[in-house]
């Protein structure tokens, strides 16, 4: 089967937006092909084993995000649609940069392959390695390695949101603790916990695709006595109060889904939110502090930041 690829040129600050609404209208899958991330990684002291040459040459120019649309599902209705919210980002306060809507037509084993050359096993954190399934790494003695296939679901680790976040588990995962990982995409964050000490996981997501490809990666990691993967909007499936919530979403999800995640957090519990832009962090974090949660700490990162915050 052939697939249409909808490509926005567009800026990292908007690319999670970009992301969020090609996923709105219907993509099977999505791609972020962010120069920048290789320049913000280098000087947060982030290792990258290899960065393919064309990478390099692109540094500081356009970011490109891809959609991904069955031949037989898309209409030029589709694409209209796209190029009019993208245009409406300005209208959030993001910088949408081109703004340029641009299809083509690919074949089904060229999208699902192609972007694998980008992904190469990196230090995420103190200790936490990623590292694709597809690729040999020799691990020093202290690495603690994720492997990761996301198929056609979010969450290679090398977003900015996404290594925050994992920088805060390394320091807040309990050994024994139960964790929650809302919107889990891959599965990378709960995979993480788990892999720190966890005994419990929940990840969720309400992308069954998404849902799919983090059941494959417990897999691949051995975590299935540890992990549960969920179709779910947030936590409604939830039943138990956990010791730790983390959520890489957007702001205005994280700030509706406050009052529900102080509800399923143990007394003293740790709420780590991410996917948020600089623009809005007051917004997230008066929300926080209007359901009874004191921010620990915040980090920042390019344009983005994620908040560490507990319950009482």
């Amino acid at each position: 089967m052939n697939y249409i690829e909808i490509t926005i040129l567009t800026t990292t600050e908007a690319s999670e937006a970009v992301s969020f609404l090609l996923e709105d209208v219907g993509a099977s899958g999505i791609a972020i092909e962010d120069p920048n991330d290789f320049i913000l990684l280098n000087k947060n002291e982030t290792a990258w084993d290899y960065v393919e040459p064309d990478l390099i040459e692109a540094m500081g120019k356009d970011v490109k995000v891809k959609g991904y649309f069955p031949e037989t599902i898309y209409t030029d209705e589709i694409k209209s649609k796209i190029k009019q919210r993208v245009d409406s980002l300005t209208d959030f306060g993001l910088n949408k940069g081109k703004g340029e809507v641009n299809t083509r037509v690919v074949k089904e084993e060229d999208w699902a392959n192609a972007w694998k050359k980008y992904f190469k096993p990196f230090k995420a954190g103190e200790r936490i390695v990623v590292k694709p399934t597809w690729e040999e790494y020799e691990a020093d003695d202290d690495d603690i390695i994720v492997q990761i296939d996301p198929g056609m679901a979010f969450g290679t680790g090398n977003h900015e949101t996404t290594l925050m976040c994992i920088k805060l588990l390394e320091k807040y995962v309990k050994k024994g603790c139960r964790v929650y990982d809302v919107g889990c995409g891959s599965g990378i964050l709960g995979i993480t916990a788990a892999k720190l000490g966890a005994e419990r996981v929940l990840c969720v997501d309400l992308d069954e695709v998404a849902c799919k490809s983090a059941i494959e990666n417990v897999r691949v990691n051995e975590e299935e006595s540890k992990i549960v993967v969920k179709n779910s909007n947030l936590l409604d499936v939830a039943s138990e109060k956990a010791d730790l919530i983390v959520a890489n979403i957007i702001a205005d999800i994280i700030i509706s889904f406050t009052p529900q995640a102080i509800n399923f957090l143990k007394d003293d519990g740790i709420f780590i939110s991410s996917g948020i832009i600089l623009d809005r962090q007051d917004d997230v974090v008066n929300a926080l502090k209007e359901h009874q949660f004191s921010i620990l700490e915040i980090s920042q990162m390019g344009e983005w930041c994620a908040i560490a915050a507990k319950r009482g």
